[in-house]
């Protein structure tokens, strides 16, 4: 008992943080969201599944969840597309050209993501660059819309968040044996065919690590959405938001935001057993 004391102590700091900081709100959220809201009286200490019932049978927030993981797919996929070719081609450079490139890919995340949202911001407003610039050499007329759009919000997160995707495959291709693809060129087999049969099989396991990673931080999500999306454009976290500080149902927020990280955890937990299941072998 003696030996097993020390490290408990030691662990007993960051336990106390974890549980200050995650464990207690979380739970507090958890009560506030079976209160029942007055726009008259406030928040009423009667306890019930109102909330949980009215956000379940309002196709409003059906709309809302559906869009948000609608997103969520969506930005998985580019960042897929664009994060694993991306990955497998900086395992082919020359370490200076690698590590230049590996610090333009990671670079965005040392900027706060509010920072380069406001930038996107800049390059994408009614009067921002792009439209300045397409005006201006006659492509176009009338600035395009593309503030307040689902296709800006994609865009924008696909920018935050395709360097998780990038690390992610990176971390899988240091563990593939460059020799396997020569081999496999050595036995008559194309370039296209060696990728396909023999480098994508490898790589998928950090490929699908990092669509895990990217969907949950997507599916919650809330400055992008917020300053691209507007207030027209809702997910689950803006909606979460609205509901605390506008309209100060502070009850109807707390059941959004647990109805959202119950299902973040049923789609991580659910995912994360596929991928170590098909792939055991790799991970081991």
């Amino acid at each position: 008992m003696n030996r097993l004391l020390p490290p408990y102590l030691l662990n007993g700091p960051a336990l106390i943080i974890f549980v200050v900081m995650l464990v207690v709100p979380m739970v507090m959220t958890f009560i506030l969201s079976f209160n029942s809201f007055d726009f008259y009286g406030g928040i009423k200490p009667d306890y019930g599944w109102h909330n949980y019932l009215e956000v379940v049978q309002d196709s409003y927030f059906h709309e809302i969840f559906l869009r948000t993981y609608g997103i969520a797919i969506a930005v998985t996929f580019l960042c897929a597309l664009i994060g694993a070719p991306e990955a497998y081609i900086l395992s082919r450079m020359s370490k200076t050209w690698r590590s230049l490139c590996l610090l333009a890919i990671l670079g965005p995340l040392l900027i706060s993501v509010i920072v380069r949202t406001l930038g996107w911001a800049l390059l994408i407003g009614n009067n921002g660059v792009v439209n300045e610039i397409l005006i201006g050499i006659g492509i176009i007329e009338t600035p395009l819309k593309m503030m307040f759009t689902t296709g800006s919000v994609i865009v924008a997160l696909v920018h935050v968040l395709v360097p998780f995707m990038v690390l992610s495959v990176w971390t899988t291709l240091q563990k593939l044996d460059p020799q396997v693809e020569n081999a496999a060129l050595s036995l008559g087999a194309s370039h296209f065919t060696t990728l396909r049969r023999v480098v994508l099989p490898q790589v998928m396991p950090g490929v699908l690590a990092g669509s895990l990673i990217v969907f949950a931080l997507t599916a919650s999500a809330f400055a992008t959405p917020s300053i691209l999306g507007g207030r027209r454009l809702k997910v689950v976290a803006t909606t979460a938001y609205d509901e605390y500080l506008n309209t100060l149902n502070w009850p109807l927020g707390a059941s959004i935001a647990v109805i959202l990280l119950i299902a973040n955890v049923v789609v991580v937990m659910s995912y994360n057993r596929y991928v170590e299941k098909k792939y055991a072998a790799v991970f081991d």
